[in-house]
């Protein structure tokens, strides 16, 4: 047997850092070598997550006491907070010139270092490397990825879009201002930090938008929609918080004037024919996340809409999952010229 890629998980004691090591775990072909912790520094994965118990783990060290240059690592996955990343992936670029890193958080996904500064609200720290950071959809950029020592993971509501939305974009057959996202996501999207608008009772029996006409992941379906069209596009896309753990349901409107509902489903059918994480359903039918809930899948569905020239475009994922670290997984596969399914291919929890 080949030797195990030494993988490193900084920010395990998050939500998407703990998912890393679920889908590690099951991984044949690593090994997890280092997880990270801030205020958790010092304890065992078991004590922060029990459900760990059964697994001999690395105990949580804070990040400053790595030396990069002499820890063995192949690569490492980067779920720290957004804004926090980019001075820990230069530190660690500087010192190991051979080190991977597939990051978690916005801090590397907008190509332009000015609007970073727009909609984050500071300066980019390493504008070095965001020139040579891949965005780590995987179904749309594969074969970069493929070259790449930095992958920006992109965020859970921009997957949820961009996949159903970007083969309609390439094929021209939609119109580019009349696209309306309309997101829903569990509460594990806003991480595990405690925080008082997310108390039980704060959000229990509850159902909200949030972020209306500001949102940060409107920068990144702007940027991507406008690569796949090759002019400006811009969406509208209101975020929703729906009072369960993990899930986003977008629910797209799109107008097209020359293609039916039914072309628009045959175009996603064929794009998605081979991709083992995105699954079109049959015509009509629009998905639920139950059916995509701890999987790495994406389900996709269109139907007719009763006003002419327009169709409803339905897609679900895990928001933990494809849409942060089964994708990042995924990711790293393609970086370490691993089969790509290997460790994400599970299938969905139901009921």
């Amino acid at each position: 047997m080949a030797k195990k890629a030494k993988i490193g998980v900084l920010g395990a004691s998050g939500y998407t850092g703990s998912e890393c090591v679920r889908l590690l775990l099951r991984h044949p072909q690593v090994e997890i070598a280092l997880l990270t912790a801030d205020r958790r520094a010092g304890q065992e994965m078991r004590e922060v997550f029990p459900q760990f118990s059964p697994f001999g783990l690395p105990k949580l060290v804070p990040i400053d006491s790595i030396d990069w240059a002499a820890c063995g690592l192949d690569l490492i996955f980067a779920a720290l907070p957004h804004g926090t990343t980019q001075k820990v992936i230069k530190d660690l670029v500087a010192k190991s010139p051979t080190i991977k890193v597939v990051d978690l958080s916005a801090d590397f996904r907008l190509a332009d270092t000015a609007a970073y500064a727009r909609w984050y609200g500071h300066e980019h720290l390493a504008p070095e490397l965001q020139r040579d950071a891949v965005y780590g959809l995987t179904e749309v950029h594969r074969d970069r990825i493929k070259q790449a020592r930095l992958v920006a993971n992109p965020g859970c509501y921009t997957t949820c879009s961009e996949l159903p939305l970007i083969p309609l974009i390439d094929a021209k057959a939609i119109d580019l201002d009349e696209i309306v996202v309309d997101a829903k996501s569990g509460m594990t999207g806003a991480g595990r930090a405690a925080k008082e608008a997310m108390l039980f009772s704060e959000v229990s029996e509850g159902f909200h938008a949030y972020g209306v006409g500001h949102h940060r992941h409107m920068a990144e379906l702007d940027q991507e929609f406008s690569n796949a069209a090759g002019r400006p596009v811009v969406v509208s896309f209101t975020p929703h918080l729906v009072p369960m753990n993990r899930g986003i349901l977008s629910t797209i409107y799109v107008r097209s004037e020359k293609s039916s509902p039914e072309d628009l489903h045959a175009l996603l059918s064929k794009a998605y024919a081979q991709e083992p994480f995105v699954h079109v359903l049959p015509y009509g039918r629009l998905p639920q996340t139950r059916h995509v809930r701890g999987s790495n899948m994406t389900f996709i569905g269109l139907a007719k809409d009763r006003i002419a020239g327009r169709a409803i475009i339905g897609s679900a994922l895990d928001n933990l999952t494809k849409g942060a670290s089964g994708q990042a997984v995924q990711n790293m596969n393609v970086l370490l010229g691993l089969p790509e399914a290997t460790g994400v291919d599970q299938v969905a929890l139901f009921p």
